[in-house]
């Protein structure tokens, strides 16, 4: 029987099994490991995991392919303690949320037998944990892959069609490139959340400035429900990039600050000029697809059976197939 071990049983993980079952896979048996018990049986009473394993090392005996859902912070811990138990030729992916330093942590401390995918799903929500998890999560999101250099053409293409089998985009990306990205557009959202709830609630007026706090505030500081762990990991691993996203946000925070006292014509015209932007991304297309480069990974090509036979590489050229059109001319679901 083929294993699949998810290691951390959150939102990410959890989400990632229940897609998994509801591929309906043959003789593959997924196996869950959390540092909280209680979440890894809440994993398993939701169907995502076959079972669970208290013990790191033994989640990952003989198998072939492990997930690692952990925040970004317990990766390298995560590395040390199951590298040397690693099975020969065993592929590894992770789901955080920046790339490089997991990049360096997993060139430096696994086998050269062990090839390693990172990766990193566009999708999430406020809430975590595995009561939040959702087969669902992925579907359309884009999904970020950044192979090790050591990385084979089998372990890239298994990680390629289990992306495909989540119902996710695969987006070849360079580490560095990766977090310059979320970091403009994932994490400098958290900071901004994150202040705005700082400013507000820690204002002697709050009690009755709440009283009046509703949609707008609450789209707006979303993002502060998030797991503290996570965005201060994240934070810490992409320090130089998000720092620098601050420091241009505080700028343009500055010139709106001289719009409105200034008044006048120019105010008017930079809400316009943001509201047209921020349309055009709206109405762009979200999907990317699989990037150009040295060499992109085909479904045709797929060497997926090498772990779960051909049921998962059809599985998951299935979920990327379109809908077909029925007698009505509509997709169908």
């Amino acid at each position: 029987m083929n294993r699949v071990a998810i290691i951390g049983t959150g939102l990410i993980g959890t989400s990632i099994g229940l897609a998994l079952k509801r591929a309906k896979l043959q003789d593959v048996e997924i196996v869950g490991h959390d540092r909280e018990p209680e979440h890894a049986a809440k994993a398993k009473k939701l169907g995502a995991v076959d079972r669970t394993e208290w013990n790191l090392i033994r989640t990952v005996e003989r198998a072939g392919l492990i997930i690692l859902a952990v925040p970004v912070g317990a990766v390298k811990e995560v590395l040390e303690v199951i590298a040397p138990h690693l099975p020969e030729g065993a592929i590894l992916t992770d789901t955080a949320s920046t790339k490089a330093q997991v990049l360096r942590w997993a060139e430096e401390l696994l086998p050269d037998s062990v090839h390693f995918v990172g990766g990193h799903p566009m999708a999430g929500k406020e809430t975590s944990g595995p009561d939040a998890a959702d087969a669902e999560l992925f579907k359309d999101a884009v999904y970020c892959l950044v192979p090790s250099v050591k990385a084979s053409e089998r372990a890239v293409d298994t990680v390629v069609n289990l992306v495909g089998l989540l119902g996710a985009e695969p987006y070849f990306v360079d580490a560095t490139e990766h977090d310059s990205f979320v970091a403009a557009v994932s994490h400098l959202p958290i900071v901004i959340s994150s202040a705005l709830v700082a400013s507000t609630t820690r204002s002697p007026a709050w009690r009755e400035m709440a009283k009046l706090a509703a949609t707008a505030y609450r789209d707006l500081t979303r993002l502060a429900s998030g797991n503290p762990i996570m965005n201060r990991d994240i934070m810490l691993t992409n320090r130089e990039s998000i720092i620098r996203w601050v420091d241009i946000f505080i700028e343009e925070l500055k010139r709106y600050r001289a719009l409105i006292a200034e008044g006048g014509q120019a105010l008017g015209e930079e809400f316009k000029q943001t509201h047209d932007a921020r349309e055009r991304w709206l109405r762009s297309p979200r999907t990317v697809g699989v990037e150009p480069g040295p060499r992109v990974p085909g479904m045709g090509e797929s060497m997926m059976s090498f772990l779960f036979g051909e049921r998962l590489a059809r599985a998951s050229q299935e979920a990327l197939r379109p809908p077909k059109p029925d007698e009505n001319g509509k997709k169908s679901k």
